[in-house]
């Protein structure tokens, strides 16, 4: 707008000379003062064009690089998430690469991870690996019955075989097929307890979930599960779970003598419900009871397998959040690997007795900036005295605590502390201190 008033400003000088064309040579002067003027104006015109394209050209340049420096992101992300299986569907590769270095005091059972303080004292350990690395495939599929759509994970890690660097083997963690329709979701797969879903934060217990055998019912299992989700209002909803799974008998300490009689695997019933509250502001509360019930087979007898749970999740704000979870029962061996094998003790042929036991665990969880983190974990499994056996373990508590620091946005530098507090009936209580300082790559 300023370019086109000069140049209407310009040609008004210069048809304004016309009627004043030399006469004579007395007039001549004046006329090459105007000319002389209009040139000048017309330089300054040419230079003040000149300013303005090269302004227009260095605005333009910043914004056209941005825009390819952005494309180019987004190729470079699709190239990155987008595989394509065999039959066609995508399939995203995800997991993380962790190193763990550790040391253990001297009740730690030659074991690098333990999750009992054990009764033999031997020597202090310390080493480091990678056998906690996770890799993970996350895939949808098309649309199926009735209009629902497919989708489903698969987790493995390298935490099979023995600790030894070139002696670790693949093995599998969890794995889903899940169709969905809107509110209702149907998985089979494998998994945590149905009743017993949340885990605490820990990069230094993978490949056993944190505070296993000390409140933390996790073994994963096999199952089909049927989900349903009711919005209630705005704010409040409510999530049904029910299926059916398959328990791991075998983890059972049983006595030689009647380790045939006892059926490795059993069906079992499990369900649980959660309702939730969410506010706009960050605010979060879950509440979710559940319940587990199977039968075991030993000894020419029926041992029942049942218990009863409750988890919550309370953030008040976003930098405070209290997880956690409760539970009483009997004979929970089903739910312990390489920690709490008590479930039930054999007096003789079919004479069996359930042990009956409590716990549970829980965390808190202050974040205190956008890279930085703290979590405080405690737990225990407490079982009844008089179901026991001498040596058996009456208690198992745990409890430390950790930091996640962010290097990057997706590497996460930790270091916990934590201890194992075992009592057992006769011997006594045996304690085992568990340091870990982990690096961890998502992917």
């Amino acid at each position: 707008m300023k370019l086109s008033r000069l140049m209407l400003q310009a040609l008004t000088l210069a048809l304004a000379a016309l009627p004043a064309l030399p006469q004579g040579q007395k007039d001549l002067q004046p006329i090459l003062e105007r000319l002389d003027r209009l040139e000048r104006e017309n330089d300054a015109l040419r230079q003040e064009l000149r300013s303005l394209r090269e302004e227009l050209r260095a605005a333009a340049i910043p914004d056209m690089e941005d825009r390819v420096a952005v494309d180019e992101r987004r190729t470079a992300e699709q190239a990155q998430t987008k595989v394509e299986a065999s039959q066609r569907f995508p399939i995203r590769l995800t997991g993380m690469a962790l190193v763990n270095t550790f040391i253990n005091s001297k009740q730690n059972g030659g074991v690098d991870y333990p999750t009992i303080a054990y009764l033999g004292r031997g020597n202090a350990t310390a080493g480091a690996g990678l056998h906690q690395t996770v890799l993970g495939l996350n895939y949808d599929g098309s649309q199926t019955l009735w209009g629902g759509t497919v989708s489903g994970s698969l987790y493995m890690d390298f935490f099979g075989g023995t600790s030894l660097p070139n002696g670790e083997l693949m093995r599998l963690r969890t794995a889903s097929i899940s169709l969905d329709w809107g509110s209702r979701t149907l998985m089979i797969g494998q998994d945590k307890p149905i009743f017993s879903p949340r885990n605490p934060d820990s990069f230094a217990q993978v490949g056993v979930a944190p505070l296993a055998g000390a409140g933390n019912l996790w073994f994963w299992e096999p199952q089909a599960r049927f989900e349903q989700r009711f919005k209630l209002g705005d704010q409040l909803t409510l999530r049904a779970e029910a299926g059916v799974v398959q328990t791991s008998e075998f983890l059972a300490n049983v006595p030689s003598s009647f380790a045939a009689s006892l059926e490795r695997y059993r069906p079992g019933a499990e369900a649980r419900f959660e309702i939730a509250y969410g506010s706009e502001e960050g605010r979060r509360i879950e509440i979710a009871p559940g319940f587990h019930y199977s039968v075991s087979h030993i000894a020419g007898t029926s041992v029942p397998s049942d218990v009863i749970s409750l988890d919550w999740l309370i953030a008040p704000a976003e930098w405070l959040e209290l997880t956690g979870a409760a539970y009483s029962g009997e004979n929970l061996a089903n739910f312990g690997l390489g920690a709490i094998r008590q479930g039930f003790t054999v007096l003789g042929p079919r004479d069996v007795l359930a042990i009956r036991a409590q716990g549970g665990w829980t965390q808190l969880t202050l974040r205190a900036t956008s890279r930085l983190s703290f979590h405080l974990f405690g737990g225990i499994h407490d079982g009844r005295n008089r179901d026991l056996l001498p040596a058996d373990i009456g208690y198992n508590h745990a409890y430390g605590g950790n930091f996640f620091y962010h290097l990057a946005p997706n590497v996460i530098l930790s270091f916990e502390a934590a201890q194992m507090r075992t009592q057992y009936l006769v011997p006594g209580l045996r304690l085992n201190n568990h340091y870990d300082l982990a690096l961890a790559y998502l992917f």
